[in-house]
């Protein structure tokens, strides 16, 4: 019998610490003893995750350092407010992301997504008032959303391919739409540009907003506790009694919803959208996402960890650009994390096994 953790904890696939279903049953089907008999599960939590996202913040301080000591211009409050800025757009989408990892899914069509979004934003803008279009926007996000969550679990799909094929599917929408173009759009620069509190960018000021409501989702909820159940045992938590395909429909739906905001960001930004915006968005999403600690394997990941990982990538960019670093070494690096982060992930499964 196990005891049982907290939702943050999530652990890994086929580790021998199972996690407690939301209905107070461990994935194996067996009653679980209640949680207040030993209280709410922070030490596990501070025992097991503190460590991990320990390491990362000290990569981070490490690069931080490096940088400044490399150019005078890094640590500028122009430049951090930029960086803060850049990671902003991807950050929007891998927090939902995250939730998705964490269920042992994963969505490749956000990149396309969001340029569709703000194609179809631009485009109806122009013909009606901009409301109509973000509307619009937000809507054919959470038809996306939506059409994601169907695939993979009313036509079992897997989440990979459904996924990518979406992405060549809105790619491809998004160039009939703009007609290979560019559409310009004007008055629409204060969402990505605005700065309302304290000259923070408001782009800044929405990841923290989205941020602060997925960490209380997934620690305080049932809908957060049947992620990591989904991800970690997706057999056991049905046994007991878990509504997976529902909740993942929903982290799908988050996903598009945060697909469409990132797109009116970047065409606010751009005072224009374009059909070739946003790509290779879902590499930097991913990478983000199992550089800060979240398994391929599912049941496990943070959003404190995500969002980490998305400032170690925002930092390493900002920081060759300023050492004028050709653009493509920028791609070879963000390959580079990626490919460590999950040999790093694989490792750490098998040394759970052992």
């Amino acid at each position: 019998m196990s005891r049982p953790t907290s939702p943050e904890e999530g652990p890994m696939a086929h580790a021998t610490e199972d996690r407690t279903a939301p209905n107070g049953a461990g994935p194996d089907g067996a009653a679980a003893r209640p949680a207040s008999a030993e209280g709410p599960a922070k030490r596990p939590l501070r025992g097991r995750t503190l460590p991990e996202l320990g390491a990362l913040l000290l990569m981070l301080a490490a690069l931080v350092l490096f940088f400044s000591l490399k150019t005078p211009q890094f640590m500028t409050q122009g430049n951090l407010l930029n960086l803060l800025t850049a990671v902003a757009v991807t950050g929007i989408i891998a927090i939902p992301g995250t939730m998705l990892l964490i269920a042992g899914q994963v969505d490749l069509s956000v990149g396309s997504g969001a340029a569709f979004c703000g194609v179809m934003m631009a485009s109806i803008a122009q013909e009606q008032i901009i409301l109509v279009g973000v509307l619009a926007a937000v809507g054919i996000g959470i038809a996306i959303g939506v059409v994601n969550g169907v695939l993979v679990t009313v036509f079992k799909v897997n989440a990979l391919i459904a996924t990518l094929g979406m992405m060549a599917v809105l790619r491809g929408l998004t160039h009939v739409n703009a007609d290979g173009g560019t559409i310009a759009l004007a008055n629409f620069a204060g969402l990505g540009t605005a700065r309302p509190f304290l000259d923070i960018p408001l782009p800044v000021i929405i990841l923290v907003l989205v941020a602060a409501i997925a960490v209380v989702l997934m620690r305080y909820t049932v809908f957060g506790r049947s992620l990591y159940a989904s991800g970690s045992n997706p057999v056991a938590a049905r046994l007991v009694g878990v509504r997976g395909n529902k909740m993942l429909v929903l982290a799908f739906v988050a996903s598009g919803l945060s697909v469409a905001l990132s797109g009116l960001v970047l065409t606010s930004q751009l005072s224009a959208a374009s059909p070739n915006s946003a790509t290779g968005l879902e590499l930097t999403v991913v990478t983000a996402i199992v550089l800060g600690g979240a398994s391929l394997s599912g049941g496990r990941g943070t959003i404190q960890g995500t969002l980490v990982g998305l400032l170690i990538i925002g930092v390493v960019n900002n920081g060759l650009t300023l050492m004028n670093v050709n653009s493509f070494y920028q791609q070879v690096a963000s390959g580079t994390l990626l490919i460590l982060a999950v040999a790093f992930d694989q490792l750490r499964l098998r040394l759970a096994k052992t």
